[in-house]
């Protein structure tokens, strides 16, 4: 994260360093040092202790994102993904092509990934260990064997699976164990290897401790962005939108700031709830340091995907109306932003009602006469002869049951080019509405 930019920290597990940050990586230290010397080449290093549930969290939160690349993804904890993608392969446009959607995407989720392929799944997943284009250039390290096996191996002068898959059969089984020998098998096909596959969760629901509290906006909306690229790739999944989202700003003492957008339609875009975000966060602001951040999306939404049409996308203005209703939510609240609707109510200035930005409310049975698209409140009381009567009256009578009845004849009224609304009751003549 920018804050943390500049600071050296590691992971580290049983004196030695499992990950670190761009700082510590600038001073010289690597995974795999040991803790003593990582000290002497970065005496600032802060260290972090290994978390073995986050380490799960994230390789789950991995899986969610990957399956809109393939419907069957499985686990290998504590480091691996494995996705079966032989059949949406064209659809990403081969090897290559998905290859790099994948790489793009983790480093937008913040991990850095060996990625491979291969014929089974234990064949990529030593591959990608291994980096190694085929089976047989592979180092014996990367199929992980036990360590009493492994300096067995270098021992009798074995240094990769090549080599080892040259020795007969029946000597590999005796000599290092048929553990050993079944997994050949599973990364050549020759046995197959039955597989649980990953099943998501039914809402989105991610969390991010930040590696140091943030004071500011963009370090907030630095890591929210990787929570939003996790949601996005979730939704796509599902090929689903969502109307809502939460983002909680978790601060020292347990106390969170709380900020919830809306969508005026479905959406899964990451980039478009970033700026949302953005409008939203500035306009409430930043009390306190952010500790971690909390992304929640409950009710899914189906979202098929849109086709442009032939003489150019039809849906250009209308989306670019709901963009800006967004916009103003984001800014204001969603509270403070209302649609229209009509309501089953004979007087006029009770025969509309406020609804959610962009909800479809069911529209009332509209009434006989004519209305105009604006009403005065209050009316205006007018003088006999201001304007021309062009029709009615139309009777309007109602509201006796709650103390706030009118009885009014209703008339479509000139005067010069203009068209008004104006009615007649019981203290005189009064102007309610002005047609467009």
């Amino acid at each position: 994260m920018p804050e943390a930019a500049d600071e050296p920290w590691a992971v580290a597990d049983n004196r030695s360093v499992l990950a670190c940050s761009a700082a510590a990586e600038a001073a010289g230290v690597r995974p795999g040092s040991a803790l003593a010397a990582a000290w002497v080449l970065a005496p600032q290093l802060r260290i972090l202790p290994r978390d073995p549930g986050a380490e799960s969290e994230a390789l789950e939160a991995i899986a969610t994102w990957a399956g809109q690349f393939s419907d069957k993804v499985s686990l290998e904890p504590p480091l691996s993904v494995l996705l079966e993608v032989e059949g949406s392969l064209r659809l990403f446009g081969g090897v290559a092509c998905l290859i790099t959607r994948l790489r793009s995407g983790l480093a937008e989720l913040g991990f850095e990934a060996q990625l491979a392929t291969g014929p089974t799944p234990r064949a990529a997943l030593w591959l990608a260990r291994g980096e190694a284009q085929t089976l047989p250039a592979l180092p014996v390290e990367a199929i992980d064997p036990p360590p009493e096996t492994l300096e067995l191996l270098r021992t009798v002068g074995v240094r990769t699976l090549g080599e080892l898959m040259r020795l007969p059969r029946a000597g590999v089984a005796l000599r290092f164990g048929e553990a050993l020998l079944c997994g050949l098998d599973r990364a050549t096909g020759e046995a197959p290897e039955p597989r649980a596959f990953f099943t998501p969760p039914e809402r989105f629901s991610a969390k991010l401790e930040l590696p140091a509290p943030a004071g500011e906006a963009e370090r907030v909306l630095f890591a929210a962005r990787r929570l939003l690229v996790q949601m996005e790739g979730f939704l796509a999944a599902r090929q689903a939108g969502v109307r809502a989202c939460t983002l909680s700003l978790l601060h020292r003492n347990g106390r969170a700031t709380r900020l919830e957008l809306g969508f005026a339609t479905a959406r899964r875009d990451a980039e478009h709830v970033l700026r949302l975000l953005r409008e939203r966060l500035g306009a409430v602001g930043l009390a306190s340091p952010a500790e971690a951040i909390h992304l929640e999306a409950r009710t899914l939404v189906p979202l098929a995907g849109v086709s442009p049409g032939l003489f150019g996308d039809a849906r250009t203005e209308a989306e670019a109306w709901e963009r800006l209703t967004e916009r103003l939510q984001a800014r204001l609240g969603s509270a403070r932003v209302h649609g229209l609707a009509t309501h089953a109510e004979h007087r006029p200035e009770r025969a509309w009602r406020a609804v959610a930005a962009g909800e479809e409310a069911a529209t009332a049975e509209l009434p006989p006469g004519p209305r105009p698209l604006w009403l005065l409140e209050p009316p205006r009381r007018l003088a006999e002869g201001d304007f021309v009567l062009l029709s009615g009256p139309e009777r309007i009578e109602s509201g006796w049951w709650d103390g706030e009845d009118v009885v009014r004849d209703y008339f479509v009224a000139a005067r010069g080019a203009s068209l008004a609304w104006i009615y007649r009751a019981r203290e005189g003549w009064y102007l309610h509405g002005l047609f467009a």
